[in-house]
């Protein structure tokens, strides 16, 4: 006997697949121990900046068996696949819209969930630094992979303490002014868009900051990402969406596998 959680949706946005930062493993752990009757990835799922600058080097087995897993997923429950180009990505706007088999590619989608419309887009396009200062973007980018390398280092030291996993990132998100700001910016430019196409809620990723709230009566979703939060978004047959984060869903299926050790078997 096995308890797989279902959700009708999966979103799941910066994995970053051909960076050292990726959590690529976590993921494709977290995708073979669910069943979604659709997952969508939104954006920056592979990242084509740093494969430009460092080839395929960077590219492994475990960025192909994120794939192979997806694949399986197609095959065994049917799942359609939505693929929402990102800014890291965005090679794919020479292919989008594309739709073969059960798969989607395409700059953004509109989803029905349970009555309510949901803009879906990853978010880039609503920034400005990304859309119209691209070189600052990408120095940005620069200061970013520096401080997940020196992250990796304080976590380890850490490990070594038997303390938790701890993002420099996020505490500076949380804590520089210009960081909060931003990010209040980018969800207010998001959820006016939202109202605007008469949507009752927008999903969206890019900014690495995993919510789920109200804002002006638009329902505002992010997934978050794969480098340092390890987050996605599920939807369950009901139409609820909720923040699932992997250390919980691992803590989850640990207390599953305990309860299913105990069941007396039957003669």
């Amino acid at each position: 006997m096995e308890l797989r959680p279902y959700y009708r949706t999966i979103v799941l946005s910066d994995i970053h697949l051909g960076t050292s930062h990726s959590k690529v493993a976590e993921v494709s752990h977290f995708l073979s121990t669910v069943n979604c009757d659709r997952l969508i990835l939104n954006g920056d799922i592979i990242d084509g900046w740093h494969l430009q600058k460092s080839g395929v080097k960077r590219w492994n087995a475990e960025h192909t068996r994120f794939f192979k897993v997806i694949m399986k997923m197609m095959e065994k429950c049917g799942t359609e696949i939505i693929y929402v180009r990102g800014n890291h990505d965005d090679f794919l706007d020479n292919l989008a819209p594309l739709h073969f088999s059960n798969i989607r590619i395409v700059k953004d989608y509109t989803l029905e969930s349970a009555g309510r419309r949901y803009f879906v887009t990853h978010g880039d396009v609503f920034d400005k630094v990304t859309t119209e200062m691209k070189w600052l973007a990408k120095l940005g980018d620069v200061g970013y992979t520096l401080l997940l390398w020196l992250n990796g280092f304080y976590n380890r030291y850490r490990a070594w303490k038997g303390k938790p996993y701890f993002s420099l990132s996020q505490a500076i998100k949380q804590k520089v002014k210009t960081a909060v700001s931003y990010i209040s910016d980018f969800e207010t430019v998001l959820v006016d868009f939202a109202r605007q196409r008469q949507c009752d809620g927008v999903i969206c990723g890019h900014i690495h900051h995993p919510e789920n709230r109200m804002i002006g009566g638009i329902h505002y979703l992010n997934s978050g990402d794969w480098v340092e939060t390890m987050s996605a978004l599920t939807e369950d047959e009901q139409g609820n969406w909720q923040v699932v984060y992997y250390a919980d869903a691992v803590r989850q299926e640990t207390a599953d596998d305990s309860m299913l050790s105990v069941i007396p078997v039957a003669s």
